[in-house]
């Protein structure tokens, strides 16, 4: 996957990315709220009723966004999705990357080296496809969110570490083709593209 750099630039996508409880979310959301366009909130994690904190979590997220906002929920295929979307000016908050990587993962792990060639593989064809989607919607401004994981120490096992490469490699395609990328830390942002 390490050869998928793509030269595709999006000058209608802004990328922020931090650590976990780093302000990402909310900053997405204060960028979208300050255009006084349309929103539309792209979900990607999936509601699962047999994990209680995480249903909380997505309770919490819905409760916090106005509700004039459109949200759709869609943890694969998202490109299907804004395939769909109408060529109005709007703002798309997509949150997140990190999740959309994982719903892919996860649905066809397995520790054979082919396997994980071929997850390889469908997660850089699916960030490709994104990004061709996101440039199809010159008039929607898309605001993604992603998480960095690879700050830590080296995973101790394969699932955990294929994650991380996939996340990392999969950020660095967005980071590419955005106009703007930003890093949040501690609740603040520091802005990494354009210099």
């Amino acid at each position: 996957m390490s050869n998928v750099l793509t030269d595709r630039h999006c000058s209608n996508l802004t990328l922020i990315t931090g650590g976990a409880r780093s302000g990402k979310s909310v900053f997405a959301e204060k960028l979208a709220a300050k255009s006084q366009l349309p929103v539309i909130y792209l979900a990607t994690m999936e509601e699962v009723q047999s994990d209680p904190e995480a249903a909380e979590r997505i309770r919490r997220h819905r409760e916090r966004r106005p509700r004039e906002w459109k949200t759709i929920e869609r943890a694969r295929r998202v490109h299907e999705v804004v395939d769909e979307f109408s060529a109005d000016q709007s703002v798309c908050i997509f949150d997140c990357i990190s999740l959309y990587v994982s719903n892919i993962l996860l649905d066809g792990y397995s520790e054979d080296p082919l396997a994980m060639q071929l997850l390889e593989k469908e997660t850089a064809d699916a960030a490709a496809k994104l990004l061709t989607a996101i440039a199809s919607k010159p008039n929607v401004h898309f605001i993604m969110v992603t998480n960095e994981v690879g700050a830590g120490i080296v995973p101790e096992n394969g699932l955990a570490r294929l994650y991380r490469d996939l996340l990392g490699v999969t950020n660095q395609i967005f980071a590419q083709a955005a106009h703007e990328v930003w890093l949040s830390a501690v609740g603040l942002q520091l802005k990494l593209k354009p210099q």
